[in-house]
């Protein structure tokens, strides 16, 4: 495989940073992740960590260097991330579960296979065009899709935030799959929280990063929403690939063809190890906190039960 990757998150107008972003690779495999938290006192961040990390842990697991099955991967992960959420709610004995959204992506093979609960949105663009994109589990779709209201109406709408598939909420997450999606040389997957989609449209990221060096377009995109978000933005993050299959990988290229069998390659950051997610959390909060992620994800390890 060959592609090139950026990988970003900012805080913007918020006193926290509730966003997680994650991707891991194998030879024959990536895997793209994007989750936003939600829920006070830092328990929207722990809902996302722990979600990212579940999808993370687990292709790190299966990916040897395929995974038999991506939707089968996809669908097991994200539930895990889901029950993983609720037990440590059960530990912290909070009134209310944490939740995130959740979108990811496995390529293997030339083809992408995606899936996602709530309003979190992968992007594929082609060409300067958007060519395939996520439907939002929000009421504000639902009301887009039944013509009650228009794209104007919806980005002022006091329900706009509301999301009705979540992990971490009372009932299981309602999973979207995509269909089997083969790439082209050039195209672009982008994933994204809505603090960046949300002032910044599909359409206008796919003109801008049309022939682009992602490493250099992202970012720029990236603080144009920061500034169009305000005071009060959202939080805003970004995973992105351009997909490459030209014989020689570029300076900026990631090149899987020498990597070992088992060999994977991880960039997510743990909990409360950047200034962007520590917020006002003490290092010993922070400890305790790491272990408590740890510890509701463990029961999901099938190394652990012996499966």
């Amino acid at each position: 495989m060959k592609f090139t990757v950026y990988q970003e998150s900012r805080q913007g107008g918020r006193g926290n940073n509730e966003d997680r972003t994650a991707y891991s690779y194998t030879r024959d495999s990536l895997l793209l992740v994007i989750a936003d938290g939600m829920g006070g006192h830092h328990h929207g961040e722990i809902a996302a960590q722990i979600a990212a990390q579940t999808l993370v842990n687990g292709f790190q697991r299966e990916a040897k260097p395929q995974l038999p099955d991506p939707f089968l991967f996809l669908q097991r992960a994200i539930n895990h991330g889901h029950r993983a959420i609720l037990d440590y709610t059960a530990q912290k004995q909070l009134v209310e579960s944490p939740r995130t959204t959740i979108v990811a992506c496995v390529v293997q093979d030339g083809i992408a296979y995606w899936a996602h609960a709530g309003d979190s949105r992968l992007f594929l663009m082609r060409g300067g065009r958007v060519m395939a994109q996520t439907r939002d589990h929000s009421r504000i779709r639902l009301l887009l899709e039944e013509g009650m209201i228009s794209e104007a109406q919806a980005a002022r709408h006091p329900d706009r935030n509301k999301i009705y598939s979540c992990l971490g909420g009372a009932t299981a997450p309602e999973i979207e799959y995509s269909r089997k999606t083969p790439l082209e040389h050039g195209d672009v997957l982008l994933l994204a929280t809505d603090g960046l989609w949300g002032v910044t449209s599909g359409d206008l990221m796919a003109v801008a990063l049309k022939g682009a060096n992602l490493l250099q377009a992202v970012p720029m995109l990236m603080a144009q929403a920061e500034v169009k978000g305000g005071p009060h933005g959202d939080n805003l993050s970004v995973v992105a690939i351009r997909w490459e299959e030209s014989p020689e990988a570029g300076e900026s290229s990631i090149s899987t063809q020498t990597m070992a069998l088992h060999e994977v390659a991880t960039q997510m950051e743990e909990f409360g190890r950047t200034p962007a997610y520590k917020g006002e959390l003490s290092d010993d909060e922070i400890e305790k906190a790491i272990e408590e992620i740890r510890s509701a994800i463990e029961k999901y390890n099938p190394r652990k039960q012996g499966q």
